[in-house]
């Protein structure tokens, strides 16, 4: 356990605008001030190499405006660490308790004022995010096939999970003054991941590290091919590791994927799906955020999860292993999981 924090309160008195309120405090300043930002936050969102993960190499920590709740939050995908400014704190300087993170933000911005004249919030303005407006397919090339063949992912997998080639795709969002600014990226190995319904729900750009994935609409990867025939249901961190189960020819178990192992699918979802199955498995990747994320899933829905003990997911392990060897290696695991 951290032992708890002690404050010295005599600079505090010493001022004659004594900080006793979080409410007194900016939510902006918290992440401004603990993270070193060179910019202040006026609603815009920033995306920063993880404070978290020192060997973060691609920003992948996000620090956004939600709506919602109508201040700032943040989002760290290396770690799987999320949250306000008091989580932020609190995971920053390993504190047990969010009261002890509150009154670190409190004698810290006393200090800052004292050292300070003043902090001046800007006004915050909703800053439009960019979305997907536009995109074409084209057809399959031997690039493509090179790729998905390397994880033994065919043509009838992709057709069934719906992934569609792009030849491009355009992204636009709305300017404060109302003019509309638009890009269109045009790249290789860009493919596009549509509902049964025709709705493109991700787009997937594997040879670009900076930035994979990008998000069109909300939804649980594979709802759309379930049978409800089996019974049992695993959930692995992507559809393509989704797609590479379905190969390994393990029956009597179905496969979904969220999001990301990062986005952890909803108590109401996971309930119908509790109705429908005997049991369900996890089967994330074997790194620090995978392990973690099948960790939550364990504490809040009571699943049992697998760690792969060889490449860092399941399709990796597929492409350097092959499928038998993953199969032999994964199925006692699951049987284990499913107490088989």
């Amino acid at each position: 356990m951290t032992s708890p924090l002690i404050f010295k309160l005599g600079s505090m008195i010493s001022t004659k605008n004594l900080i006793t309120d979080l409410q007194q405090i900016p939510r902006e300043w918290i992440f401004e001030y603990y993270l070193n930002l060179k910019e202040k936050l006026t609603g815009q969102d920033i995306k920063m190499l993880s404070a978290f993960n020192a060997k973060d190499k691609v920003p992948s920590m996000f620090i956004y405006f939600d709506t919602g709740c109508n201040y700032y939050k943040f989002k760290d995908f290396s770690s799987g660490y999320g949250g306000d400014g008091v989580q932020l704190v609190q995971r920053l300087f390993n504190l047990d308790t969010r009261s002890q993170a509150t009154y670190k933000i409190l004698y810290d911005y006393q200090d800052f004022l004292n050292n300070n004249t003043e902090y001046v919030s800007e006004t915050l303005v909703f800053h439009d995010k960019y979305k997907v407006v536009d995109y074409e397919m084209r057809h399959w090339n031997n690039f493509d096939q090179t790729y998905w063949m390397g994880f033994k992912i065919g043509s009838k997998m992709l057709d069934r999970y719906n992934v569609v080639p792009l030849d491009f795709f355009t992204m636009s969002r709305t300017e404060q003054d109302g003019t509309i600014t638009s890009h269109t990226f045009r790249k290789s190995h860009t493919y596009g991941y549509f509902r049964n319904d025709g709705s493109l729900y991700k787009i997937y750009m594997p040879k670009t590290p900076e930035r994979k994935f990008i998000k069109v609409e909300n939804y649980i990867q594979g709802t759309d091919q379930l049978k409800y025939d089996c019974k049992y249901l695993i959930i692995t961190s992507s559809l393509k590791d989704l797609m590479t189960f379905n190969k390994l020819g393990i029956s009597n178990i179905e496969a979904i994927a969220p999001d990301s192992e990062n986005t952890m699918i909803g108590e109401k979802a996971i309930g119908e799906l509790k109705l429908k199955y005997q049991k369900i498995v996890v089967l994330f990747d074997n790194d620090d955020p995978g392990i973690k994320a099948a960790q939550k899933y364990a504490q809040m829905y009571g699943f049992s999860y697998i760690l792969l003990p060889m490449e860092k997911d399941l399709s990796d392990s597929v492409k350097v292993h092959g499928i038998d060897k993953v199969r032999e290696t994964l199925f006692p695991l699951l049987k284990q999981a499913l107490c088989i």
